[in-house]
């Protein structure tokens, strides 16, 4: 539904974090799920990892519009289907969450969403699609090789969407985005780093929370990025919070 977009989008930046620029991460320097590729694509050559940082509200809701949300023809569906479709493509492409609507309605999976799809949503109740969708989207990602390290994560963010699009359906979309999961705005924590992420990082490690980032926690962080086939460099950012399951 066309009212749905901004309170859509709202529950999609809980899972997409704040600013993040490891070198691990080959996704390179992000901001709200935006990385410095799609910005300049959108916003010209010439912006910097600084103007990404400082994204506007006006500037996050063009990209997401126009890549996922128009793509989808999310104006065009029910409510709670529109975002669970939406965050889909977000998520792993918007071919792909296509792909999941047209399979739980039982249309062509061509990827694309035109009058024949549509037609079939139209027939179903949205709760059944959502379910559907879902279960298909997890099915696809305990597939993925990578799942044995990202699975904590990506099951509690397909959890979410579904507990949130159901919630939708019923008309029930005033629950703020803060106590759908809490906030994903993370810190790259390192050797001397204190505070509330490295207590959440000891805490997911198993080891003594005292908030003190230590040789101690660098060889269990060490450990853990060794044996989760990530990169066994000491420092915690998105995938290692990832493939801890702290965030998704």
């Amino acid at each position: 539904m066309k009212e749905n977009f901004e309170q859509s989008l709202q529950y999609v930046l809980v899972h997409e974090g704040g600013f993040a620029d490891h070198p691990s991460d080959p996704g390179g320097a992000t901001m709200k799920g935006v990385t410095l590729a799609t910005f300049r694509r959108h916003f010209g050559a010439n912006k910097s990892v600084n103007d990404l940082k400082n994204i506007t509200q006006a500037q996050l809701e063009q990209i997401y519009r126009s890549g996922y949300w128009d793509k989808c023809r999310c104006d065009q569906l029910p409510s709670g289907v529109d975002y669970a479709v939406f965050d889909g493509a977000v998520n792993s492409g918007p071919g792909r969450s296509a792909i999941w609507l047209q399979g739980a309605v039982g249309a062509v999976r061509d990827g694309g969403i035109g009058p024949n799809t549509l037609s079939k949503v139209a027939t179903e109740e949205p709760a059944t699609i959502i379910n559907r969708m879902l279960d298909e989207r997890l099915a696809f990602l305990r597939r993925l090789r990578t799942f044995s390290v990202f699975g904590r994560g990506w099951t509690r963010r397909v959890a979410s969407v579904r507990s949130q699009a159901l919630a939708m359906v019923n008309h029930d979309n005033d629950v703020p985005p803060d106590q759908v999961l809490p906030n994903l705005h993370f810190d790259v924590v390192r050797l001397g780093s204190t505070g509330e992420w490295v207590v959440k990082l000891q805490e997911a490690l198993g080891i003594t929370a005292d908030g003190k980032f230590g040789p101690r926690t660098e060889a269990a962080l060490v450990a853990f990025q060794d044996a989760y086939g990530l990169e066994p460099d000491g420092v915690a950012g998105r995938n290692t919070y990832r493939a801890l399951g702290l965030i998704d």
